[in-house]
């Protein structure tokens, strides 16, 4: 088990990068094939699927195969499925909806599980070494979001076009050419798939985890959903903490999905044309991953000071912050407003995943935590999240589509400025509602040195990030 550490970081580097290499420009590839209006139905998939795959994986690695094996099995599945994608949109300049969505669609399918599966061979493979998960793992993990960022930037410079390949933050062919950077092309997506086929074979080399069944045989299906745990609605307490988790769930996807076709619109603006904001959306759009590395890092102070439902009212305003923020600023002389929605994206995304674990870890009882949590990631990477992100479909194509076409908020007109205005008021009445609703009385005692450490060692990403 010599170099066990140097693998696992290894693994999570490959693990989501592969995740970062589409996630957030996946968007300015829709709109250039003229799917632009399709970009909800694209990203509300990892919802839908993250509400039974993740748990069917689960059931498969407790019972039958090892969970590195499994975790491989899945990527491969996945890179396959991924490059099937990449290779019809290569082949069909005419992109048919059905198509190209069914084929993302399964490679989703199979890559959503892999981020549990990734976390469960970590720590096994950890135990099985001797060495303390809490400790080792978050350097370990922080090697993921490292991942994350350099797919974005890579996909945000590389480019191949006419026999020519080389990394720029401008588009190497002139503004009034098509830009053949990988973040606003289907190679994107070949990216992707190499990097899962990549991350399969290495997979195959890690060494073996155990195969037990962790009470799944009477549990089935049912438990591993996090379905048992339904009956924790009957506290009005509890109730009313899973339903505001699933209302500020709806907000995990949108700048995923929405962000960097925004910002890379404003290139239709000749003030804006050459900026660097719009010319490198991607790139831009990094700082919130690195925001949340560093975000993290601050959650066990914060909670230990100041109470699970004042950091959770923290991440609700830093969310109407994040869109506010987007809605007022422009990649010219208001890029320093871009610049703050993404640092403050990490207190918006941590602040609120880790808290709300937390809080259902002190909250129920030892026969249905396991089910709680299932709940707690059902209610907001699953329900919340699906429906927020078709929801925010539908209120940036009632704002931005004109004739078809989506168009950048000019001088004086209603346009992407008021989609993400809509998005922070909604945020505004999901804090203010959250703060006369719910109670809940700071007791700091509770939260012990060791349960603080482990919460930094949570997933920053939840579903990504």
């Amino acid at each position: 088990m010599r170099g066990i550490k140097t693998k696992l970081a290894l693994m999570n580097f490959l693990e989501f990068a592969v995740w970062g290499s589409y996630l957030v420009c996946l968007g300015n590839y829709l709109i250039t094939a003229e799917l632009g209006k399709d970009i909800a139905l694209f990203y509300s998939v990892q919802g839908i699927v993250s509400i039974f795959m993740p748990a069917l994986m689960g059931i498969v690695a407790d019972k039958f195969v090892q969970p590195q094996r499994l975790l491989g099995y899945c990527h491969f599945l996945a890179g396959i499925f991924m490059l099937l994608a990449w290779y019809y949109g290569l082949t069909h300049p005419t992109l048919e909806f059905w198509p190209f969505f069914s084929l993302y669609t399964l490679s989703v399918a199979f890559f959503m599980p892999t981020i549990a599966l990734a976390n469960t061979t970590a720590f096994s493979l950890l135990k099985r070494a001797g060495l303390d998960t809490v400790r080792h793992f978050p350097p370990i993990r922080v090697l993921g979001t490292v991942g994350f960022i350099a797919a974005m930037w890579f996909v945000n410079c590389f480019y191949v076009s006419d026999g020519s390949i080389g990394f720029s933050l401008s588009n190497p062919l002139g503004t009034d050419m098509a830009d053949p950077r990988f973040s606003n092309t289907v190679n994107q997506l070949l990216v992707c798939g190499i990097l899962s086929i990549v991350l399969f074979l290495y997979c195959m080399t890690l060494p073996k985890c155990p195969v037990s069944a962790r009470g799944t045989e009477t549990k089935g299906i049912i438990g591993a959903l996090g379905l048992d745990a339904f009956k924790l609605f009957k506290k009005r307490k509890m109730a009313l903490f899973f339903i505001f988790s699933m209302l500020l769930g709806v907000s995990l996807q949108i700048t995923n999905g929405f962000a960097t076709p925004f910002i890379t619109s404003f290139k239709a603006l000749p003030e804006y044309a050459d900026s660097f904001g719009a010319n490198n959306a991607t790139l831009l759009t990094s700082l919130s991953q690195i925001s949340e590395a560093l975000c993290i890092l601050f959650i066990p102070f914060f909670l230990k000071r100041y109470g699970i439902k004042n950091v959770m009212m923290i991440a609700m305003c830093a969310w109407v912050l994040r869109f506010a923020f987007f809605g007022f600023g422009d990649p010219g002389s208001g890029v320093w407003m871009f610049i703050l929605s993404m640092l403050v994206y990490g207190v918006a995304f941590d602040f609120f995943n880790v808290s709300g674990a937390l809080y259902v870890e002190q909250e129920t009882s030892p026969d249905i935590k396991a089910s709680a949590q299932g709940l707690f990631m059902l209610m907001t990477n699953g329900v919340g999240a699906t429906f927020g992100t078709l929801g925010a479909g539908m209120v940036v194509n009632y704002f931005t589509t004109r004739d078809g076409a989506y168009q950048i908020s000019m001088p004086g007109t209603w346009g992407w400025e008021g989609a993400w205005l809509v998005f922070a008021a909604y945020a505004l009445v999901v804090f203010v509602a959250f703060g006369i609703l719910f109670k809940y009385k700071h007791q700091p005692e509770r939260i012990t040195r060791d349960t603080a450490s482990e919460l930094s060692g949570s997933d920053p990403e939840g579903m990504a990030g």
